[in-house]
């Protein structure tokens, strides 16, 4: 049987569709291709953008800012010693972009100006730390992408 012209072209059309849905049916079945959202509640987050650039303003306002450093036993996140860390309260998040399962979050609770991360709970790789906290009133944003 001779394949012409036109037969050719449907075969080709065919197999190009068939590959596409082969594609799509692989995307959408395989957890290995299942990938999260950032936030579960990504539209309540957005408005909240505005709140966050204003303290993060604020945090560039201070003579002195949050740092972090790695250590043996873990994260230590340094509070600017010019304040009272008596009176200083919030939240530290950490979030795991490659896996929604390791992110968690602590509160703030300073007896001195560090805070400890402990090693085990940060599994080496991209880390994207958030430290919402307050002082006199005033709130305070410290975001950084961090390599552990």
């Amino acid at each position: 049987m001779k394949i012409n012209w036109g037969t050719g072209i449907v075969i080709a059309f065919i197999g190009f569709i068939s590959f596409i849905m082969y594609f799509i049916i692989t995307m959408n079945v395989d957890d290995k291709y299942d990938h999260d959202l950032v936030t579960e509640d990504y539209y309540a987050e957005e408005l909240e953008y505005q709140k966050d650039i204003d303290k993060l303003e604020n945090a560039k306002e201070l003579e002195e800012n949050i740092t972090y450093k790695k250590t043996a036993e873990g994260l230590i996140i340094q509070f600017p010693e010019a304040i009272d860390i008596k009176k200083i309260t919030g939240k530290v998040f950490l979030y795991r972009p490659s896996n929604k399962h390791l992110d968690f979050d602590t509160a703030i609770s300073l007896s001195k100006p560090t805070l400890l991360i402990p090693d085990n709970r940060l599994v080496d790789g991209r880390w994207n730390i958030k430290i919402d906290w307050q002082y006199n009133g005033i709130s305070y944003l410290f975001k950084e992408s961090i390599n552990y």
